[in-house]
């Protein structure tokens, strides 16, 4: 299994990095399997730096604000329209895989400003998360959680086949937006890797209201309640000083933590 950090910057694209969006692939009966956490603003330029995004085999988005999920608007101009594989060219929709949050299907179209009664179906096949309940997307599964966001949030624990373990699985789990919450500690137990948002900044933030961002401080606490094996920062917004966010969370986790960088990759 391979992490490729495509796009970390948080609540907007940064000077370094478009928004939210990770890629997770597998190599498995001989081909690369492709799926996308989140599909934030500017990051499918990013991301055709990695992969053609007529090879996703799913995206999972994780709540419906912008920097989650609005490049699904390019997205759907690329399936649609590309000249040799688009399905206007081949006649053939792709319905890709996007799994998300109750009413994806219509904010999509919305974001890309069709008329009501118009849909993106035959570019998308949009399900809906349950939480607890596992998808299977070839050979990587899947599962959603409830996390403390002012919107329908979650998380996701992915689990596949390790790179670096042949014959065993490895386990990524991606917080989404989220304040500490016990489903979060739950979610990411003995994870190899918890890919952490932490947003907010300790001091600076402390007056800003409940159930919306985590720290490094407090997404630190995470992975040790958890025990997860590694820590990754993610999602800092451009005004947060990563410096101070990295050494909050190497105060309550004492396993290797890191910034996610966009375009970085780790290998489970």
């Amino acid at each position: 299994m391979r992490l490729v950090t495509v796009g970390v910057a948080g609540s907007m694209p940064g000077p370094a990095s478009p928004a939210s969006c990770y890629l997770v692939q597998v190599e498995d009966g001989g081909r690369t399997w492709n799926v996308l956490l989140d599909l934030g603003a500017g990051s499918l330029g990013a991301l055709q730096r990695v992969v053609d995004p007529a090879d996703l085999d799913a995206v999972a988005l994780s709540h419906l604000h912008p920097d989650h999920c609005s490049d699904l608007s390019g997205l759907y101009v690329y399936l649609r329209y590309h000249p040799e594989r688009g399905s206007v060219a081949t006649g053939v929709p792709p319905r890709l895989t996007v799994l998300g949050p109750s009413g994806a299907r219509e904010r999509a179209a919305a974001m890309y400003g069709l008329t009501p009664g118009e849909d993106m179906d035959d570019e998308y096949a949009f399900a809906t998360w349950r939480a607890g309940e596992p998808v299977r997307v070839g050979p990587l599964t899947l599962e959603p959680f409830v996390v403390a966001h002012p919107v329908e949030a979650y998380g996701v624990r992915v689990t596949g086949p390790s790179t670096l373990r042949p014959g065993e699985s490895a386990t990524l789990v991606f917080s989404g937006d989220t304040d500490y919450c016990g489903t979060l500690v739950e979610g990411a137990r003995d994870a190899d890797l918890l890919l952490c948002e932490a947003a907010f900044q300790e001091g600076r933030d402390d007056g800003v209201e409940a159930g919306i961002h985590l720290t490094g401080r407090r997404a630190g606490r995470v992975a040790a309640e958890a025990g997860a094996r590694a820590l990754v920062l993610t999602h800092l917004q451009p005004w947060t000083d990563p410096d101070l966010t990295l050494a909050d969370a190497r105060g309550t986790y004492d396993g290797p933590v890191e910034l996610a960088v966009a375009g970085g990759s780790h290998v489970l």
